[in-house]
């Protein structure tokens, strides 16, 4: 930018601040940042209006005062050298700077507030064992993928970072302007802690959900009659669709709207590490394991269930896991079953109860296992999820015993002071 482009910009800014423009806060910082307003020209005056017109927009909210801190400290740092130079300037500039600093602290110690010893040892770590045939994927590449997936999909772009400061002047209508378009769900903490802090399940294989037989994916296909409060499996025997079981012919249309079709592609994570094929089978490895999920995928009426045999051992006591549908499944034509896992639930063999609490480490844990329940979304006929994309996220989650909910008056009345 020349000494001319910059003084052009300069007055287009303070042009925007007088008209009281919404983007002016959000060009104005951006401007700061990206030059050097002494390499360009800008006299000292010019550079104190525009730090303290920049620091009046930002919004009133504690977190957006660093970079107010830094706009008021170096108006205050060219005050001296400009003809505005006044003891009683001096002493504003000042006496904001110590408010917006008080403020500043004051919201750091609310964030981040310091716990006694007695609240630090009752929130240890909760210990959370899991049992999987997949330790290697489900740990930790499927944990990376997720990152990588909700980073890449929600990430911010420079200029909607840069409006996240500002609250402005009030609005007009203006839909269409990229400079203070900020209002993303990236930048919503909620929204985007659900999505990074979860422990996320997925598959190293595509899978398609659908109504029709066609164009299944390669690696397989299961086929199942499912309805509010039945399901059962079937299969296609001579252009037949037969029981899973025993192969009698059914009497079902192709175009039964209670059919569902699942299927699986080969695995398409590149760092999976598969184990070699026994000689004398003829499958490989990549079309294996989809297979073996396939063989364990079940039906709970319209849900199809698919088994990831992902075990896992909790402090019922202290600690459930809410189990439910990735918060970006409906996107793929989806929606997911919700439950939690309170502790061990009598629907297995009693042997199965025996083996699991044989080890020292199993006493006082409960089990279960992580399933990932799908049903297509009303009036969807097929849905297809790419490999590696979020399908079901874990979030452990308070014992329903160890927390109940009070209002601020009891609280208050049982210390005898306000909170």
């Amino acid at each position: 930018m020349t000494p001319q482009e910059a003084r052009a910009q300069f007055n287009y800014l303070m042009t925007l601040c007088i008209r009281k423009e919404e983007s002016f806060g959000p060009l104005a910082l951006a401007f700061i940042k990206d030059h050097d307003l002494d390499q360009l020209g800008l006299s000292a005056e010019e550079q104190f209006n525009l730090y303290m017109a920049t620091a009046d927009s930002f919004a009133p909210e504690p977190k957006r005062y660093n970079q107010k801190l830094e706009c008021l400290q170096r108006a205050q740092q060219l005050l001296h050298g400009t003809q505005f130079s006044d003891p009683g300037l001096a002493q504003y500039l000042g006496q904001e700077i110590q408010k917006a600093s008080a403020e500043l602290e004051i919201y750091n110690e609310a964030l981040k507030p310091h716990r006694g010893p007695s609240r630090a040892q009752a929130q240890d770590r909760q210990q959370i064992i899991v049992e999987t045939d997949l330790p290697e994927y489900f740990l930790g590449i499927a944990q990376r993928r997720a990152a990588e997936y909700y980073q890449n999909k929600f990430r911010l772009p420079k200029e909607s970072k840069i409006a996240q400061h500002f609250g402005g002047p009030p609005r007009k209508f203006d839909p269409d302007n990229p400079i203070i378009q900020k209002e993303f769900p990236g930048a919503c903490a909620p929204f985007m802690s659900a999505r990074t802090s979860a422990f996320h399940m997925m598959l190293p294989f595509d899978l398609k959900i659908s109504r029709t037989p066609a164009d299944p994916l390669d690696a397989g296909v299961r086929i199942f009659y499912g309805k509010m409060g039945y399901s059962f499996p079937l299969r296609y025997e001579m252009g037949k669709l037969c029981s899973y079981h025993d192969g009698q012919v059914l009497d079902i249309a192709r175009d039964d709207p209670h059919l569902l079709f699942i299927s699986f592609s080969p695995v398409k994570e590149p760092e999976l590490k598969l184990p070699d094929s026994p000689s004398s089978s003829e499958t490989p490895p990549e079309i294996a394991l989809p297979l073996a999920f396939l063989e364990h995928t079940g039906s709970l009426g319209p849900y199809l269930q698919v088994s990831c045999n992902f075990k896992v051992w909790f402090d019922a006591a202290v600690v459930s896991l809410l189990i439910q549908g990735a918060p970006d499944l409906n996107e793929y034509g989806l929606q997911g079953g919700a439950g939690l896992m309170t502790r061990s639930y009598a629907s297995d063999k009693v042997h199965s109860y025996v083996e699991s609490f044989s080890q020292p480490w199993q006493e006082g844990l409960s089990f279960n296992f992580v399933n990932l329940h799908l049903q297509l979304l009303p009036g969807t006929q097929t849905a297809f999820v790419p490999c590696n994309t979020p399908i079901f996220s874990v979030y452990p989650v308070l014992s329903r015993q160890t927390y109940k909910f009070e209002t601020r008056q009891e609280v208050e009345q049982a210390t005898g002071k306000p909170r």
